[in-house]
């Protein structure tokens, strides 16, 4: 089943971006991970007011959705993340998601 992971950006962290530039390549190879198995429905960020081209702090959050075999697997995943136990994300939740389109 998939499940869509939805994560703030902690804003109160001076230090987000550089935080957020540190551990980005590790996030970004866990995605990878999950791609090359064909379990990555879509990941990205949310870009602050709209913009479709953010600055470096432009963003407030970012939404995955992936399959795993249940939500206890997808929140270890989660909880697993290099941004969030570096401190970028305030907040995550995750929950069941159906793709229903296209």
């Amino acid at each position: 089943m998939y499940y869509a992971i939805y994560a703030i950006i902690n804003p109160q962290k001076l230090d987000v971006l550089k935080l957020r530039e540190a551990s980005r390549p590790a996030h970004l190879a866990r995605l990878e991970e999950l791609n090359q198995q064909q379990r990555l429905l879509i990941a990205g960020p949310h870009p602050v007011a709209d913009s479709q081209t953010p600055d470096a702090q432009g963003f407030n959050g970012s939404l995955i959705v992936a399959e795993f075999e249940s939500l206890s697997e997808a929140q270890n995943w989660t909880d697993q993340d290099p941004y969030l136990l570096a401190g970028v994300y305030e907040e995550v939740s995750v929950k069941p998601f159906i793709k229903v389109l296209p």
